[in-house]
């Protein structure tokens, strides 16, 4: 069987910055005049400004790339290519779901002097006080010849559109958890950094019960909602997510991966890198105003972790630390009332 050719990005494309994480750059394809694109610099989304690719004034779009952002990866301590990402993602998370399930992410080719131009674009923004102060001194990897085409969750082509997006982190509880458990494994954890801040000094943090999540009570989905990012209508999201067969279908992948804790194969091994991939991955949830509209739900931040640079020995401390504080009982001393719902 012919593999299919490798998709390249065309010398005449531009790219509009969108966003920025600790590993990556995203950004979005421009099918506008170069003034036109500068004239929406106003908006924060578009803070860095057009980065040209060539001397074309009027560049398009193929249809290839609508409905698609480009990603970039940064100069990081782990090193891992997009080649052996892309690998890690079709063999071992792409089998798992329907594809109309996930961010997609397909490997394409870039053209020559694109990486320094955008490090260009991000130092002057750095200068301009447009790039977030967090992510100065980070930049593109020069040795990485691919770029990501994922898809486009953004409401970008659809205003009126609302996204809803949080992570569905542990919708099962720990299996080595306490049989008298009073708290599942996020609330727990919660409670045991909110303890820390406190004493710090710092501002404690507030989410939802993954469990209220794949509920079968309705009244507790509708209460995680409250601590969803862009749950403007509350109760119309419930309703999506009420018996929502993908979060369904994670919840049931992260009962098949349960190897976490002391239990399991080496924290090394590439389940235990699923299992906790299947844990910290984002559900994006895009709404149009329209309720007769389709809806339409992804899973994303599906890059294979490692347990190498001690990621490894953090997951199992962490879990030891849960267990020996008494934070999955409930009994610690230092806890705050809690809504979990193992407690109810």
């Amino acid at each position: 069987m012919t593999k299919p050719s490798l998709l390249e990005l065309p010398p005449g494309v531009q790219l509009l910055y969108l966003a920025e994480g600790g590993a990556n750059v995203i950004y979005r394809f421009v099918a506008t005049p170069v003034k036109s694109a500068l004239a929406v610099k106003k908006d924060p989304r578009w803070s860095l400004g057009p980065v040209t690719i060539d001397s074309i004034d009027h560049a398009t779009v193929p249809s290839l790339f609508k409905g698609k952002l480009l990603r970039l990866r940064k100069e990081t301590a782990a090193d891992i290519s997009y080649k052996e990402i892309v690998n890690n993602f079709d063999t071992t998370v792409r089998p798992l779901f329907k594809p109309e399930e996930l961010v997609d992410q397909n490997l394409i080719r870039l053209p020559e002097g694109l990486i320094q131009r955008c490090n260009e674009q991000l130092h002057i923004s750095e200068l301009n006080g447009q790039r977030p102060k967090k992510r100065h001194g980070g930049y593109l990897c020069l040795h990485e010849p691919f770029g990501l085409l994922i898809t486009d969750m953004t409401t970008f082509d659809d205003p009126g559109a609302i996204l809803a997006e949080f992570k569905p982190k542990w919708l099962t509880q720990s299996p080595t958890a306490p049989t008298s458990a009073h708290r599942c494994r996020t609330c727990a954890l919660r409670e045991m950094k909110n303890h820390d801040a406190r004493r710090v000094g710092l501002k404690e943090q507030c989410s939802f019960c993954p469990l209220d999540l794949v509920s079968e009570r309705f009244e507790n989905v509708l209460r995680a909602t409250a601590l969803i990012k862009g749950s403007h209508d509350r109760a119309r999201l419930a309703r999506i997510l009420y018996r929502n067969p993908t979060l369904q279908k994670l919840q049931s992948q992260q009962k098949s991966w349960a190897r976490v804790g002391m239990l399991g194969p080496s924290p090394l091994s590439r389940a235990t890198c699923l299992d906790m991939t299947l844990r910290d991955c984002t559900m994006y949830i895009k709404i149009p105003r329209d309720e007769s509209s389709s809806i339409e739900i992804r899973l994303g931040d599906l890059d294979l972790k490692t347990g190498a640079g001690g990621k490894a020995k953090y997951w199992r401390d962490i879990e030891f630390q849960l267990i020996d504080g008494a934070w999955y009982s409930g009994s610690n001393i230092s806890q705050t009332q809690s809504v979990c719902t193992l407690q109810n």
